[in-house]
């Protein structure tokens, strides 16, 4: 059996045990996952942020709604829509990111939060937990003040079909049906002589 010369050995082979070549498959697994682990934490964060974002934008547009001020409604409803676009995008890089980790962890990539945050190293799943749970709930909050916002301006809109009813001629009028939606059923004109007086 040839002794060991440590002469001939390379740099390279007398560093390996210290970059994680002969760490346990787990352990070197979890250092691995850092980079995606803070990718998604970023991504969480960025999306907390939009939602945070998007209430605010949802209480002025309500205020507007209330206040019947027409422009600065229409200002909220742009920007609401122009932030539903941004909160796709960074819903779409978190969900990426999501996937991601879940292939560090060598489990399916259409994993939940709940699956993946069982098998974070121990100082991570506070935070992650966190992150989730405050975007979940901001999530509801803005789906609740978005059906609010919808009642009130959908009120508004019929409250301008009466107004303008009494000022124009009715020309059709709506009845619910046997679902309890509402129909329009055409009306006979009358002659303009006849509206006015």
């Amino acid at each position: 059996m040839r002794s060991l010369n440590l002469r001939t050995l390379s740099c390279a082979t007398l560093a390996a045990p210290r970059l994680g070549h002969f760490y346990p498959k787990m352990q070197y697994k979890k250092m691995s996952m850092t980079e995606p682990l803070d990718k998604l934490i970023a991504v969480l964060r960025e999306e907390l942020q939009h939602y945070g974002e998007m209430l605010a934008l949802l209480e002025q547009q309500q205020a507007s709604a209330i206040d019947r001020a027409a422009d600065a409604m229409l200002v909220a409803t742009t920007a609401i829509q122009n932030q539903a676009l941004v909160m796709q995008g960074v819903r779409r890089d978190r969900e990426k990111c999501q996937r991601d980790l879940a292939r560090d962890l060598t489990i399916i990539e259409t994993a939940t939060f709940v699956e993946i945050i069982g098998l974070l190293p121990p100082a991570y799943r506070p935070l992650v937990q966190s992150l989730v749970d405050e975007n979940n709930s901001l999530l509801v909050r803005v789906q609740q003040r978005a059906r609010q916002n919808h009642l009130v301006l959908s009120r508004s809109v019929e409250l301008m079909q009466q107004f303008l009813g009494m000022l124009l001629p009715a020309r059709e009028t709506q009845v619910y049906n046997g679902h309890g939606n509402r129909e329009s059923h055409a009306l006979p004109t009358p002659p303009l002589y006849e509206a006015v007086g």
